[in-house]
């Protein structure tokens, strides 16, 4: 058996989740479902880097499957993609290691989440923006992000509805900026917990609202309790942008986003 890794992106609007679920759609229902089509088999395993959420998008999310079918990695992308949904694209694939695993040799992972801000909405954007009439003070959230750096217990800032234990995480670099009426948020981190990065969104914009103070942020972490955080954001803003497997290419990253931050 060979293991190959693709790199998919997906307009999750269409689907209730990346994980496959009886009666409703998917990205792993749809991605195994042509898997199962070149294999001639009644269903094909995958294993991706992540499971995001309903209307949750995906840029180039790395999934891996065995075959033992001897096609050329360069062919597995066409042969995947004039079988696939418009909404899902593989953009392309390679032979990996035996031992390689999407989700668990990964060493870190980037998440935006894109909202616009104005009283005027933009209905052919509503899939693919959190939508607010109120703007929030950009100073505000920055601050209130930087607490949240480093590492701690995110159970406040999660969801309670998992399963994981360990509840540790480390946040490398969050940051706030836009550009006229469109704003992104960037979270780098060693991992995420179930709806962290939306309830880390939800947050920051009420201390964005003045609704909450950003040096109350350390209290909150340490608390431990979902209940002292604000109202998690909606999916259809949040996109998971990238996943690391090398430390070097994501300490790279971090350094090139931290100059970039300088010049914003």
């Amino acid at each position: 058996m060979t293991r190959i890794l693709l790199r998919i992106s997906y307009d999750g609007s269409g689907f209730k989740g990346y994980q496959k679920q009886p009666n409703a759609r998917s990205v792993q229902g749809e991605v195994e479902r042509a898997l199962a089509k070149i294999h001639k088999a009644p269903s094909w395993p995958s294993t991706s880097s992540g499971r995001t959420d309903a209307g949750v998008h995906g840029r180039r999310q790395p999934v891996h499957f065995d075959t033992p079918l001897a096609i050329p990695e360069s062919r597995w992308a066409r042969a995947l993609n004039s079988l696939l949904p418009e909404d899902i694209y593989v953009h392309d694939a390679e032979i990996v290691a035996d031992n390689f695993h999407a989700r668990y040799d990964a060493v870190g992972k980037e998440y935006l989440y894109k909202f616009t801000a104005g009283a005027e909405h933009d209905i052919f954007a509503r899939h693919f923006r959190y939508q607010l009439r109120q703007v929030p003070d950009q100073q505000l959230m920055q601050q209130a992000a930087d607490y949240m750096l480093g590492t701690h217990n995110f159970a406040s800032l999660s969801s309670p509805k998992t399963d994981v234990v360990d509840k540790v995480r480390t946040m490398y670099a969050i940051d706030v900026w836009k550009e006229e009426k469109e704003w992104t948020l960037r979270f780098i981190g060693s991992g995420f917990l179930y709806q962290m990065v939306r309830v880390m969104t939800g947050t920051l914009l009420d201390c964005g609202f003045g609704e909450r103070n950003p040096e109350d942020i350390p209290a909150l972490i340490a608390a431990e309790d979902r209940t002292k955080a604000s109202k998690t954001a909606p999916g259809h803003g949040l996109y998971l942008s990238q996943v690391f497997y090398e430390k070097a290419l994501l300490e790279q990253h971090l350094t090139e986003t931290a100059g970039r931050r300088k010049n914003k």
